[in-house]
């Protein structure tokens, strides 16, 4: 104490004769009592004593204009954040603690431009982590700040902003459009931003993600806004991948916004310029949802043909195909497509033996009264070749054989023809063609 008392005498007498006017007036009408106490509070900060620092810094800040030193303030806040950490007894002082705080901030903002944009984003920083029971001074107070500081405000502000905007929408306290306003303010200011370095880069690519992820999880925006959002982005720039890859996430999970016409562009941006299986699968998907038929066909072709597949995978495209064009009528494609199906895997065997059955059964034909009927003959054969393949489809495949037995001619009929049980015979209808055995209804 007395080597802190001796430097405290020195910086006093110091500061009394160097006949200085200008320095009593830099530290007030009490230049003494104010250097004294600052020389107190310094000096027991300095050696990390910070519970005598406390008292000592509290009469400077009494005692000392808050101009007289940059430190009075920049301390303050150190000493009286860690009091608020410290105290856990009473709710009103630890609020009294924040509020002062504050009151601290303000005057670093207000009287040290010098050190703003560091004061508003520390400020920033502080009201998240101690205001979170005051969810709307701690929304305005954050709102603020990215208003004042704008591209200068640490990248994490953005985020934790959001975060609070989103909880009061949820609350009821904020209107959907002020959160969508919010992420449009956070976006555009991320995006304009030079990274210094690569550590940058990546801060501030995480951030855009976490809020981007946060906006989709917060269901804040319909169908509707999204488009009115997004679409004059992307007319803007229509090859910009990052904000198609935006989009889709966007309305991916947005009741309706899968069958929008942006999510269709977006996608087709995405596979444009990171062609793979998965994304042209993806695209055929959302022809056929919407029954483009050219379109759905080209992009299987492509899944299938695409580097990246395999034959399994590429057997379970041709199969989810054919699927469609017999659903779509378009039974030799999808004859086509399952007998490819068969061809590159042994798991689709038994379904698509079933699938082709049903086919050969819709199929229209035309001719004799047994070329009208013959094709019963194929469904047939394709319905046994199923169960044989998949036991599990036997129930089925002889409730259909059971029903195709209804259309078999008559063994007069089919004498009339020259023909006979168990002899060949080959259909060709509906651009498909089968060799099968006559049967006939005794």
């Amino acid at each position: 104490m007395k080597k802190i008392v001796l430097l405290i005498s020195i910086v006093i007498t110091s500061a009394f004769f160097s006949g200085s006017l200008s320095a009593q007036g830099k530290y007030g009408a009490d230049s003494a009592e104010c250097l004294k106490y600052l020389s107190y509070y310094k000096e027991y900060y300095k050696q990390k004593n910070y519970d005598d620092a406390l008292p000592n810094w509290r009469k400077a800040y009494a005692i000392c204009p808050p101009t007289s030193m940059y430190t009075l303030l920049s301390d303050g806040t150190s000493l009286i954040r860690r009091q608020i950490t410290k105290s856990t007894t009473s709710a009103a002082y630890k609020s009294a603690l924040i509020d002062t705080l504050m009151t601290i901030y303000k005057q670093r903002i207000e009287l040290w431009p010098k050190y703003r944009t560091a004061s508003l984003n520390n400020k920033a920083l502080d009201m998240y982590n101690y205001m979170k029971d005051r969810p709307q001074e701690l929304y305005e107070g954050l709102t603020e700040v990215i208003a004042l500081n704008k591209e200068k405000t640490n990248q994490n502000i953005f985020l934790l902003h959001f975060n609070t905007a989103c909880d009061l929408y949820k609350a009821g306290n904020l209107a959907a459009e002020e959160v969508i306003k919010h992420y449009e303010n956070a976006m555009g200011i991320l995006g304009g931003i030079t990274p210094k370095n690569d550590i940058e880069a990546k801060l501030i690519a995480k951030t855009v993600e976490n809020i981007e992820s946060l906006f989709i999880t917060s269901q804040v925006a319909s169908c509707d806004d999204l488009i009115a959002l997004f679409t004059p982005r992307f007319e803007a720039a229509p090859d910009d991948l990052n904000l198609a890859k935006n989009i889709v996430k966007m309305l991916q999970v947005t009741e309706g916004g899968s069958d929008t016409d942006l999510y269709l562009d977006a996608v087709n941006v995405i596979y444009t310029n990171e062609p793979s299986h998965t994304s042209a699968y993806y695209l055929y998907r959302l022809y056929s949802s919407r029954g483009d038929f050219d379109n759905a066909q080209k992009y299987i072709k492509e899944a299938v043909d695409a580097a990246d597949s395999d034959s399994e995978k590429d057997a379970d495209y041709l199969y989810d195909f054919a699927t469609y064009c017999f659903k779509s009528g378009n039974n030799s494609q999808a004859y086509e497509a399952a007998s490819r199906a068969i061809e590159l895997s042994d798991t689709y065997d038994g379904k698509a033996y079933w699938l082709i059955g049903n086919i050969w059964a819709a199929v229209p034909c035309g001719g004799d009264e047994i070329g009208r009927r013959a094709k019963y003959w194929v469904a047939t054969d394709y319905m046994i070749k199923a169960k044989n393949a998949d036991p599990s489809l036997a129930e089925d495949a002889d409730r259909s054989i059971g029903q195709y037995r209804v259309y078999f001619p008559n063994t007069a009929d089919a004498f009339m023809y020259n023909l006979t049980d168990g002899q060949g015979y080959t259909v060709a209808c509906g651009g498909m063609r089968a060799s099968t055995t006559v049967r006939t209804n005794k």
